[in-house]
């Protein structure tokens, strides 16, 4: 296949793989994905463009205001992706393309467009693509996808009526699903095999695309585009997302209260009277359904704001029945057992200083009901607690402070808010704990940063210390076993050392140095090719995954307790991550192999993902694979089957000793895993 001709092919994948995410114009994300609509959701005259808002303000009015706010937080969520982010999700299709660098942009810049396209509850997000500055670029793209997939002159307007014509994909299953029932309707949410989805699917791939009256099912054989292709992409988007499922169920209902519920009359008519009224049937929820509703305490009307101080008066038997209802809700949908959270909902609070006091009371009933975690979020900040650890009153504090707390000591550029968080147990203040408290903060101004940059920093005595993150759309989450003043910068990291690894490393080194994972060795130098000491890959791992924790202990009688390693060797040891050369001891200093570091890394994907699987064929890939070492051999056919690791010409070189370079490009893409 040619290199146009791939691209064609790769666009037109990718493009009906981003607007099956975008969905039906409520947010950027709505019943179009979960049913596996694919095409581009776009206006094709302003007229159109115009009654596109009227059917959506329709569907936002039957929407509540906490409703409406799922929406736009998925809708941000969605938009706040990165090139990293997007290249992993897409790489089922990239993989199988020679795409250039440049092309790769373009790809996304459309698949950016569709989202950007989308609808948010109060329309302020609304974007006729009409009017894009691409347009002409993304008319005469589609034209092309169109030649080859047999569609005659493909066009924006020829896919919007593809979607939302008269006889259009969301009027056919409008008229197949009418009368359905919400729980139905919210099933093919849940369960996407279902018969009534399969059936859906159907309507969806035997629909005509434009005036050639040829269907999207032979559009996509004449492509040679599988199911499973676009299927294993849109996976990669919606494993990258938190919002998905809430998201998707409020627009569920949408569409079932705006168009396919019927009324049921409550008293037949009194003869003589005009009177027709009539009541709806309510709605049965599923058990999943029931227990997303019971994860979420609404407590924004117990929140007092008094001298700048905002604090939650919690009432102890609302809150503990609360708890008791996720636990039920949990066992009905057989998932008792798992890692409950309770999210205390605060809204939207105007006070520099949040405190949420949570008595012994419900501190004990949530391990009584074995609830794994407590969370409180507002403005966007969440803070999970874990808490087993405690066994009193706890306090927990969240104080957004001045930029120039953090700006004052640097000139990176700050890309949140500056937040101090505070815990107090039984009245003490406590900065240290057992288990991480994970932090989840909002983005802002992020205009002009690169995203896979943005890391989390620890202000400690005037200086920062870069602590990593998981950025997840327009946040950046982080387990922090301490707690200070914390806020998100972009940490431009530059080596001069580094031009002869630039290629295949040059930004794999940067990112990781930006999360604080891997450090130079001074004077702006990273000697890349310099071999790499068990203790360095056990800090470089484990700072790299977030895994810190100060009350995690070792044994090995080579690891001294002061020793700058000795805590990253105690927690890879404590989870297995790591073992030592014999019963007692580590031998940090030695050189750490490729097949070892595989193995380390596989051990702690595997720790953090424990359904993950292996491939144990993986390794046969490899011609050397008898050269690894049996203890060994799991662990590097995890790494391989998940492209963890690679080989080179053919050979894993599993008792070579590895390098700088390699290792951060390793941690790297272990920081990317999906």
């Amino acid at each position: 296949m040619t290199l146009k001709k791939k691209l064609v092919v790769s666009t037109l994948a990718a493009s009906m793989v981003a607007a099956s995410v975008a969905g039906l114009p409520l947010s950027s994300k709505g019943l179009a994905n979960q049913f596996g609509i694919v095409g581009t959701a776009s206006a094709a005259t302003s007229s159109d463009f115009a009654s596109l808002k009227e059917r959506a303000t329709k569907l936002y009015s039957t929407l509540t205001d906490a409703d409406k706010q799922t929406l736009r937080d998925f809708r941000t969520e969605l938009q706040g992706l990165s090139r990293g982010q997007l290249e992993a999700d897409f790489a089922p299709v990239l993989a199988q393309l020679e795409l250039s660098d440049a092309e790769i942009t373009t790809l996304f810049d459309l698949y950016l467009e569709v989202v950007s396209s989308i609808y948010t509850p109060d329309l302020s997000a609304v974007t006729d693509i009409l009017k894009s500055p691409n347009y002409d670029a993304y008319q005469a793209l589609l034209k092309k996808i169109g030649e080859q997939a047999g569609v005659t002159d493909l066009s924006v307007e020829e896919v919007y009526s593809f979607i939302f014509g008269s006889n259009g994909v969301e009027q056919q299953l409008i008229n197949l699903l009418k009368g359905k029932s919400e729980s139905e309707l919210a099933d093919l949410i849940i369960h996407p095999n279902s018969e009534l989805a399969n059936k859906v699917k159907t309507l969806v791939l035997d629909s005509t695309i434009g005036t050639a009256n040829y269907s999207l099912r032979a559009s996509l054989a004449e492509l040679k585009i599988t199911k499973e292709m676009i299927a294993a992409t849109k996976n990669n988007v919606e494993s990258t997302l938190t919002n998905e499922k809430a998201a998707a169920l409020v627009l569920a209902k949408a569409y079932y209260n705006a168009y396919l519920k019927t009324s049921t009359p409550t008293n037949p008519p009194n003869p003589g009277t005009s009177d027709s009224s009539s009541i709806t049937t309510p709605p049965v929820l599923t058990v999943d359904q029931k227990l997303t509703a019971a994860a979420t305490y609404d407590v924004s009307k117990l929140v007092q704001v008094v001298d700048g101080k905002a604090t939650v008066k919690l009432v102890d038997t609302d809150t503990i029945n609360a708890l008791a209802n996720l636990a039920a809700a949990a066992k009905a949908a057989g998932k008792e057992g798992t890692a409950l959270t309770l999210t205390l909902n605060l809204g939207t609070i105007t006070a520099p200083t949040v405190e949420v006091p949570l008595s012994k009371a419900i501190v004990e009933a949530a391990k009584t009901n074995g609830i794994a975690n407590i969370a409180v979020t507002f403005n966007g900040v969440t803070v999970t607690i874990p808490v087993s650890q405690f066994s009193t009153a706890i306090a927990l504090t969240v104080t957004t402070a001045k930029p120039e707390v953090v700006t004052s000591v640097t000139q990176l550029k700050l890309a949140s808010d500056v937040y101090e968080f505070g815990l107090s147990v039984d009245g003490v203040a406590t900065s240290t704990f057992k288990q991480p408290i994970t932090i989840k903060l909002p983005l802002k101004n992020t205009e002009g940063l690169d995203k896979e940059l943005l890391s989390v920093a620890k202000l400690v005595y005037g200086s920062l210390q870069f602590q990593g993150g998981v950025l997840i759309g327009e946040f950046i989450v982080e387990p922090r076993d301490t707690f200070s003043s914390y806020a998100v910068l972009e940490n431009k990291v530059n080596f001069t050392d580094i031009a002869s690894v630039q290629a295949w490393a040059g930004k794999q080194i940067q990112v990781v140095a930006a999360k604080g994972a891997i450090e130079g060795v001074g004077e702006g130098k990273f000697a890349p090719k310099s071999n790499v000491t068990r203790a360095e890959f056990a800090k470089m791992l484990i700072r790299a995954l977030n895994l810190e924790n100060n009350s995690a202990v070792q044994s090995f009688s080579d690891v001294s307790g002061a020793a700058w390693y000795a805590p990253y060797v105690a927690v890879a040891a404590e989870k297995g991550i790591i073992t030592g050369r014999s019963a007692d001891k580590f031998d940090p200093n030695a050189t750490i192999t490729r097949a070892e570091m595989a193995t380390m890394i596989s051990r702690a994907v595997k720790s953090m993902n424990p359904a993950a699987t292996t491939n144990v064929t993986a390794i046969s890939q490899f011609s050397d694979a008898a050269k690894i070492s049996a203890s060994l051999r799991d662990g590097v056919a995890f790494a391989a089957d998940h492209n963890l690791v690679i080989g080179n010409a053919g050979k894993f070189n599993p008792n070579d000793t590895a390098t700088r370079a390699e290792a951060a490009v390793i941690i790297y893409r272990t920081i990317n895993f999906k």
